[in-house]
């Protein structure tokens, strides 16, 4: 199934899970809008791949927590397509870990910006376009964390991911008359940079354990599911939340 038509944006797309989502719906033949914001280089590596493999790609720089930024990234893309098919708010970090003892204002308005306040000035910012074609698709990411309260030092992460969850379904409900589809998906323990970074071994040794299928998931199976609720297959998914954990919490 192919989309050559189509334009898609995926935030914090230059390593991790945001890379190989921004890969697959490439793949699928849209048009692919990848973002950064410190990291040029790697972003850059990205679009340059796609562009590699056939595909077309523009690269927009800026931080989805400051809504000027985001207003100028969104008129750029608008400036060279004039349409927005489909938004992936990926971007997010748990910025540093500190239990609610340690947890300071700053570090705390930080983690809501990158990972909640994101995805509500992203939405917000595409809504024109996506209202003017009369169809729009936008998938957030959420978490595992949002359900289970995340690992040690997790709170202000664990938090905005659920504050997440619950904006995913509050603009679904208002949305969906637009012919805007709204979801998300909540990955769990993926191998990803961000586990790198802020995951201590013996910690996510025992997240591994925790997980009936044995292993951390990759990139590319939460890029699938993305991938498949931008497609028409999801035509009648409205407001879902679809774990990507490896059986870590089953309902």
């Amino acid at each position: 199934m192919k989309f050559s038509e189509e334009v898609a944006w995926v935030t914090g797309s230059s390593t991790g899970i945001g890379r190989a989502v921004a890969e697959a719906l490439a793949e699928q033949g849209r048009r692919v809008v990848v973002h950064y914001n410190a990291s040029e280089d790697e972003a850059r590596e990205v679009a340059e791949g796609i562009s590699s493999s056939g595909g077309e790609a523009m690269l927009v720089g800026g931080d989805v927590s400051d809504s000027g930024e985001v207003d100028r990234m969104v008129g750029e893309i608008e400036d060279r397509y004039g349409r927005l098919d489909v938004l992936v708010n990926n971007a997010g970090s748990l910025v540093e870990r500190r239990t609610l003892a340690e947890m300071t204002e700053d570090l705390w308005e930080r983690v809501m910006g990158v990972n909640l306040r994101s995805v509500f000035l992203c939405s917000q910012a595409v809504l024109p376009m996506m209202k003017r074609q009369g169809a729009g698709r936008i998938v957030n990411m959420t978490s595992v964390a949002a359900r289970n309260g995340g690992g040690p030092g997790s709170v202000a992460y664990a938090t905005a991911k659920g504050g997440v969850s619950t904006l995913t379904r509050a603009m679904a409900k208002e949305l969906v008359s637009e012919n805007i589809l709204v979801n998300g998906v909540a990955p769990g323990i993926i191998t990803t940079p961000f586990h790198d970074r802020f995951t201590p071994p013996e910690v996510r040794e025992n997240f591994k354990n925790a997980i009936p299928l044995g292993r951390e998931g990759t990139p590319g199976e939460t890029a699938s599911v993305v991938a498949f609720l931008a497609s028409p297959a999801a035509n009648y998914l409205v407001g879902e939340i679809i774990e990507v954990n490896g059986g870590q919490l089953m309902d």
